[in-house]
């Protein structure tokens, strides 16, 4: 199969079918064979019921539903794990999102040779109040992750195979999908400008909530990514550097009162900052030393991804 869709939604049934329909006109006019997987996020609305006549009439669609409303996150988590298409393709189901971007997206997987293309949407059509904020924090996130993408969290996203079956995306990482991608050893990661529209049906799901959340996922991302497998190599660290600091300040201050008979040690501010920083760095290294025994049990402490074999 040449190309899956995966299309993650909650309260979208206005948008279903004529999105669908547009996704068939433009992988049948460029002779694709492909799937348009539609994951149901718990909706409320009639989405569900537009789906399964969607899915009768059309053997190409495939869905998917939710007891409840899990997160886009979970919802693409799901799609990949269904998706059977050499290319995947993820987009948003508000019509905001052109699906005449998909052969380009997936030329540029299987010509150019990329592991994963995101979408730019250098022209947008939100208001001040989202755009601001998503500027703030694509800027961060490339300063963190070393990333040179405009637009993270662009639902317009395309992946070869092979990348969306060795992630797992989970709680609210579908804003850091290029990041995890690049951490599983996938670092041939694109940008393509691609047409941003209005919203035509329904209405954002847009929250100020989600950038709060979203710093606190790249914090996550970024230290799993690096110590999730050696958690003693931050905490020990950070842990002794405290500690030795703490301990070099109090033989300071024990040597100056030695010398002094008139020196206070009790009394002084410093005395309780090194006394602090002892314990801080007690607690940093007790940390790490628990979390190396929560991993050493962890089934999953030995998977790797491993790309081929030879003789094996």
């Amino acid at each position: 199969m040449d190309v899956s869709i995966v299309v993650p939604l909650f309260n979208e049934d206005e948008s279903l079918p004529e999105l669908c329909a547009w996704v068939e006109r433009v992988v049948t006019a460029n002779n694709l064979t492909y799937e348009i997987i539609l994951i149901d996020d718990g909706s409320t609305d009639d989405s569900w019921d537009v789906i399964e006549r969607l899915v009768i009439t059309n053997s190409h669609i495939r869905g998917i539903k939710f007891q409840r409303n899990y997160g886009k996150s979970a919802a693409l988590n799901e799609g990949f794990k269904a998706a059977q298409g050499d290319v995947v393709i993820t987009m948003d189901a508000d019509m905001q999102d052109s699906p005449d971007e998909i052969p380009e997206l997936r030329r540029m997987i299987v010509e150019d040779g990329y592991d994963l293309v995101s979408g730019w949407k250098k022209k947008r059509y939100d208001p001040l109040t989202k755009t601001i904020p998503t500027k703030f924090f694509n800027g961060v996130t490339r300063r963190t992750s070393g990333i040179q993408l405009h637009d993270f969290n662009c639902g317009l996203k395309a992946y070869k195979k092979k990348v969306i079956k060795s992630i797992e995306v989970y709680g609210e990482m579908h804003r850091y999908i290029p990041v995890i991608a690049k951490w599983a050893g996938f670092r041939k990661i694109g940008e393509k400008v691609v047409e941003h529209r209005a919203r035509k049906y329904g209405t954002t799901k847009f929250g100020w909530e989600r950038f709060i959340n979203g710093f606190l996922d790249l914090a996550t991302i970024t230290f799993v990514s690096k110590f999730g497998k050696r958690p003693m190599h931050f905490f020990g660290l950070y842990g002794t550097l405290s500690f030795l600091i703490g301990t070099l300040m109090i033989i300071y201050l024990v040597i100056a009162k030695i010398v002094s008979t008139d020196f206070s040690l009790t009394n002084r501010p410093s005395f309780y900052i090194a006394m602090t920083t002892m314990i801080i760095g007690m607690q940093l290294f007790l940390a790490g030393f628990v979390a190396e025994l929560v991993g050493r049990n962890s089934p999953e402490r030995n998977n790797y991804l491993v790309e081929k074999k030879l003789g094996i």
